[in-house]
């Protein structure tokens, strides 16, 4: 039996990632607030620049989520081991969230900056569609019944989504537009730049615990399922 038509084990060693989250949004809350008091108000933009604190972690752990999407779905096109398939459709849904909530933020800074909520500019632009891409893919999984079929049409559609994500990394450096370049230690004070990174860090952990419970659910959920299924056809279980 293939390991992509076996129950999959519920993952009792996972039980490290309530405790995981826990530290993880509490050094969360703390060095966003730490950040906030102890920078000083922004030349330019007084203390709304401090939103950056926020918006730059989550586009870069959106980016960073979906080329763990890319990695995952050549290992499994590779192994078929199915636990790749739901991690990467797991990481997607995380990538999801913080793409989405990187553009929400990235509307607030806008509004007071730029004067409107939104413009079609090419940073903005790029990862709307590249967050629109990857919402696809977890609408391609919802119709395909054959969860090895489903697994390897994910797969491709995971390789192919990330050559966007170079595009919306380099499209402040290719296209000269409204959207500010990346943010470098050249470009800011150390202040900034030190707790940018902290914040950094500690929003890539948030995104780990948010992945691991994904993951987890998808796990027991499968496992519920082709128990299901085996009791139906008589089979016994086997578990990877």
């Amino acid at each position: 039996m293939s390991e992509a038509r076996m129950p999959a084990q519920l993952p009792a060693e996972m039980r490290w990632v309530e405790p995981f989250g826990i530290v993880s949004l509490l050094l969360l809350a703390a060095t966003q607030a730490l950040a906030i008091l102890q920078s000083p108000a922004d030349a330019a933009m007084g203390h709304l620049q401090k939103i950056m604190y926020i918006h730059v972690p989550t586009a870069w752990v959106g980016m960073l989520a979906f080329f763990a999407v890319f990695v995952l779905s050549i290992m499994y096109l590779a192994t078929k081991r199915v636990r790749y398939d739901l991690l990467a459709a797991a990481t997607t849904e995380v990538g999801i969230v913080m793409t989405a909530l990187t553009l929400a933020l990235g509307a607030i800074w806008g509004r007071p900056t730029w004067g409107v909520w939104w413009t079609w500019e090419p940073r903005l632009t790029s990862t709307a569609i590249m967050l629109l891409i990857y919402v696809g893919y977890l609408v391609l999984r919802g119709f395909a019944e054959d969860e090895e079929r489903r697994a390897r049409w994910s797969a491709a559609v995971g390789i192919i989504a990330f050559l966007n994500v170079p595009i919306v990394f380099w499209s402040v450096k290719w296209w000269r537009s409204l959207h500010q370049p990346q943010s470098t230690r050249e470009s800011m004070s150390g202040t900034y730049w030190n707790w940018l990174w902290i914040n950094a860090v500690v929003m890539m952990l948030v995104g780990i615990y948010f992945i691991a419970l994904r993951y987890r659910a998808a796990r027991i959920e499968r496992a519920a399922e082709l128990k299901l299924e085996n009791a139906a056809l008589g089979r016994s279980e086997v578990h990877a």
